[in-house]
C-alpha cells in the first residue's frame, strides 16, 4: 500500500504545471472560491441593510450620484432605442406581411418586458458601477479599508450598504421612467412617420400589455440595481495595488456586472412569464 501510495504521489508531481486538466481545475476552484465571497459580501450587505443604524443622509447621496446624474443620459438612450425599434419593426413587419398593425403592440411589449430596464441598468453599470469599483478600489489601495477595520467600523456597512440602498432605489424608479419614456417616444414616431393617432397606438398597445407588465420591469430595474454596487464594491475591495489595478478592478466589474444583469434578466423573465 505504501509503495502504491509513493508511486501515486510520484506521477502527481510529475504532472506538468501547463496540464491542461489541472490548468482547467484550479481556474475552477478559483471561480468557485470568487463566488463563495461574492455571496458572502451580498448576503453581509443584505444583512447590514435591513438593520439599523440606517445612514440616510449618506444614501440620499449615492441616489442623488446614481439616479438624479443618470437620468439624462438614460432618458436620451431610451428614447433613440425606442425610434430605432418601432421603424425597424414596422419596416420588416411591411415587408414580410405587408401590414405593420401590430407594431404598437409588439414595440410595447419588447420596451415593458426587455428593452427599457436593460438598457438603463448597462448604462447605470457603465456609468456608476465603474465609478463605484474605481473609488473603492482607490480607498482600498491607499488603505483607507483598513483605517476603517482599525477604528472598529464595518467596511460593508460604511461603504457597500448607502450605496446598495441607493442603486436598489434608483433602478426602481429609473427603471419606471426608462420605460414610460420609451413608450411616449415610440408613440410620439407612431404618429409623426408610421400614421397612427395616439389613441389607435395606446388601444393596439393595450391588447399586448397593461400595469402588470410596467410593475414587473421596475421590479427588474430593482435587481439590476442590487447587484451594481455589490460587485464594484467586491472587485474594489480585491484591488491590487497601482493604477494598473485600479483599472482591472474596474473593467472586471464592469465586465460581471454585464453579465449577471444578462443572466438575471433571463431568468426574472423566466419567472414572470408563469404570471402573465
Amino acid at each position: 500500500m505504501n509503495e502504491d501510495a509513493s508511486t501515486a504521489a510520484e506521477s502527481l508531481m510529475r504532472v506538468p504545471p501547463s496540464d491542461p486538466a489541472s490548468v482547467i481545475g484550479r481556474q475552477l476552484i478559483a471561480w468557485f472560491g470568487h463566488v463563495a465571497d461574492f455571496l458572502a459580501l451580498f448576503g453581509q450587505t443584505l444583512g447590514c441593510a435591513l438593520t439599523p443604524p440606517y445612514r440616510a443622509r449618506d444614501i440620499m447621496r449615492q441616489f442623488h450620484f446614481v439616479a438624479n446624474e443618470s437620468a439624462f443620459i438614460i432618458v436620451f438612450c431610451v428614447s433613440s432605442a425606442a425610434m430605432v425599434t418601432i421603424i425597424e419593426a414596422s419596416f420588416h413587419m411591411k415587408l414580410v406581411i405587408q401590414n405593420d398593425s401590430m407594431v404598437p403592440g409588439f414595440a410595447a411589449l419588447l420596451i415593458l418586458r426587455e428593452l427599457g430596464s436593460v438598457v438603463m441598468a448597462l448604462l447605470i453599470t457603465s456609468r456608476v458601477g465603474a465609478g463605484l469599483a474605481a473609488e473603492v478600489g482607490s480607498m482600498q489601495v491607499t488603505e483607507q479599508v483598513d483605517a476603517l477595520r482599525m477604528l472598529g467600523i464595518d467596511p460593508v456597512r460604511f461603504i457597500v450598504v448607502p450605496r446598495f440602498v441607493a442603486c436598489v432605489l434608483a433602478g426602481f424608479v429609473l427603471s419606471i421612467i426608462a420605460n414610460v419614456v420609451c413608450v411616449y417616444c415610440a408613440m410620439l414616431v407612431s404618429t409623426l412617420k408610421l400614421g397612427y393617432t395616439a389613441g389607435s397606438f395606446v388601444t393596439a398597445m393595450r391588447a399586448f400589455v397593461d400595469l402588470r407588465d410596467l410593475a414587473f420591469a421596475s421590479i427588474k430595474g430593482a435587481a439590476f440595481g442590487a447587484v451594481i454596487p455589490v460587485f464594484s464594491c467586491y472587485h474594489g475591495f480585491r484591488c491590487k495595488a497601482g493604477a494598473e489595478g485600479v483599472g482591472l478592478a474596474t473593467t472586471n466589474s464592469v465586465v460581471a456586472t454585464s453579465v449577471a444583469i444578462i443572466v438575471i434578466d433571463f431568468v426574472l423573465s423566466y419567472v414572470f412569464s408563469y404570471l402573465y
